[in-house]
């Protein structure tokens, strides 16, 4: 097997926060993906719930408590560029209407923003495109 191929698949998390309509999302920058659009998320961690890794990973990358979290379709993405291959388990997360987004991890994430989800910018990170590929709805 290469060395930039893995031996094992790897799970994620994407959040979708919905409010007002619209999902909110964050340019990535330093690592792979760079440059497209994102959902916070990141890696399920050992012994951890879906919908714990949810909380965490918003917290950290955009300082929002979650309000409700809910399970919503996941994707199989091979990045065979970056020799990756993921479950990205996403879910649909609502925070409080006054809520603000900062962007906590600078290295990561340029910026967030909210989005129409009929009007997403581009590029999207592999597992998202996916997602809207699949013609699923998080305001369904």
């Amino acid at each position: 097997m290469s060395s930039t191929v893995p031996e094992s698949v790897r799970v994620g998390v994407g959040v979708l926060i919905v409010r007002d309509g619209k999902v909110l999302l964050g340019k990535r920058r330093g690592s792979h993906g760079a440059g497209t659009w994102a959902a916070p998320g990141g890696h399920l961690e050992f012994g951890e719930s879906v919908a714990d890794c949810a909380r965490r990973e918003s917290a950290e990358e955009t300082g929002l408590e979650l309000l409700t979290v809910r399970p919503a379709p996941y994707t199989s993405t091979v990045m065979p560029d970056v020799g990756r291959h993921y479950i990205t388990c996403f879910v649909v997360a609502h925070v409080a209407e006054t809520a603000q987004a900062r962007v906590m991890e600078p290295d990561k994430c340029e910026t967030w923003t909210w989005c129409a989800w009929d009007a997403l910018p581009e590029p999207l990170f592999a597992p998202l495109q996916h997602l809207v590929a699949s013609g699923y709805s998080p305001l369904a």
